[in-house]
């Protein structure tokens, strides 16, 4: 039987999370060590690092693998990736840590024990240089260079021990899984051909009919829900993955679709982003990442087709997962059902063409949402999330943009 896409690096997986009594050693050892408490996005990665979803790192990065990875999408050591994994601090505090010395980094949320770190380097970036390279703009509009350009001025480097999940486990129990969870899955369900279907937000018919195009050339889909921080406007992942969820139950065929949420906070880094995803659903077992129009983007800071390109533009071999390009998707009139841009030859006003902000603008006045943009039991669960917020963030969600996947 052929066997599961190999993770990133050509090895096995490796997940940092400490078990038995390295774990007990560690969180014993902590107690003495000096305390630092990362952001969100920061204790996404480490929890990813804790799962093995960023095979093969070993941790934080140091100053050669920022500058490689920011340049030319390598780390020091020759391994393909494509956006930087740091960790970073304010001046005062990186001062009072010595280079070898190990500390406690806490979860930003309740101040728990995530991890610890050995730090082996201390170094400052050019932080202008990583947002041109990974974001392809120094506009402080654009959240993820708001992230880069608010984080301490010294990064640490060092490899992490991780003794937590982050809470991620309790709150969304089943549908967090490792990735050697999926791939146990995929075993069982005898899928090798795997397609990995990228969202932080509920599908729609758009959705719905990529993941069967999907479906009709692979064994499986693996929609794979993206549960940490958003921006303003987006909605919650406990709701968008109950309404996955009434999705796959009535269209989707049985056996077809396995539904998993992974820790990451959105960096809206578009093309960049769109291969760090295909990197770690590699990790997962995928062997194909659906890539659809405007993918990881925010505003209009990228092309709608960026995302395609660039799986163009890399090495030969850099990854073994490979992108499944679908063309933009929509409900034809004419033709009668879910059509895209390469397999309809009618006009813009023979089609639906629904943007983020007026299906937020519609939910949120409560008015009418047409029945070929989205499942009928989809809208159900989304009014009635919308029914539940303040005018005040109505009105948040109303102006606030974002890209459809």
């Amino acid at each position: 039987m052929p066997a599961l896409t190999p993770p990133h690096g050509g090895g096995a997986l490796r997940p940092l999370r400490a078990e038995g009594a390295r774990a007990e050693e560690a969180r014993r050892r902590a107690q003495s060590l000096p305390k630092l408490t990362v952001t969100s996005r920061e204790k996404g990665d480490l929890v990813m690092l804790g799962l093995g979803g960023f095979t093969p790192l070993e941790g934080f990065m140091t100053h050669a693998d920022w500058q490689g990875v920011c340049d030319g999408m390598r780390t020091a050591s020759g391994t393909f990736w494509p956006i930087p994994i740091t960790l970073s601090t304010d001046a005062a505090t990186a001062e009072s840590i010595a280079v070898g010395a190990e500390v406690a980094l806490l979860d930003p949320d309740d101040g728990s024990l995530l991890a610890t770190m050995k730090v082996t380097e201390k170094y400052r970036i050019d932080k202008a240089h990583e947002c041109m390279s990974v974001f392809r703009t120094t506009d402080a509009a654009h959240p993820g260079v708001k992230m880069v350009m608010q984080q301490g001025e010294v990064n640490l480097a060092g490899p992490v021990a991780v003794l937590s999940d982050g809470g991620f486990k309790a709150q969304y129990g089943a549908l967090f899984k490792t990735p050697a969870e999926t791939r146990a899955e995929f075993e069982r369900l005898g899928w090798t051909r795997v397609a990995a279907f990228q969202t932080r937000n509920p599908m729609h018919r758009s959705h719905e009919y990529l993941a069967k195009v999907a479906i009709e050339v692979c064994d499986g889909v693996l929609v794979h829900s993206l549960l940490g921080k958003l921006k303003p406007g987006d909605i919650p992942a406990e709701v968008r993955t109950r309404a996955i969820a009434t999705l796959i139950e009535r269209y989707f065929k049985a056996g077809t679709v396995l539904q998993a949420g992974y820790p990451l906070d959105m960096r809206y880094a578009g093309p960049r982003e769109a291969l760090l995803h295909a990197v770690f659903r590699q990790n997962y077992g995928c062997a194909y990442l659906i890539v659809g129009r405007d993918h990881a983007g925010v505003g209009s800071y990228y092309g709608p087709f960026d995302s395609h390109r660039i799986f163009d533009e890399i090495p030969a071999g850099a990854l073994a997962i490979q992108p499944l390009k679908i063309d933009w998707t929509f409900w034809c009139y004419k033709c009668g059902g879910m059509a895209s841009a390469r397999t309809c030859p009618h006009d813009d006003a023979d089609r639906l063409l629904v943007s983020g902000t007026k299906l937020r603008k519609w939910l949120s006045e409560g008015d009418p949402v047409p029945a070929e943009f989205s499942r009928p039991e989809v809208l159900a669960i989304l009014r009635e999330y919308y029914a539940g917020l303040e005018e005040s963030e109505k009105v948040e969600v109303k102006l606030t943009g974002h890209s459809a996947r």
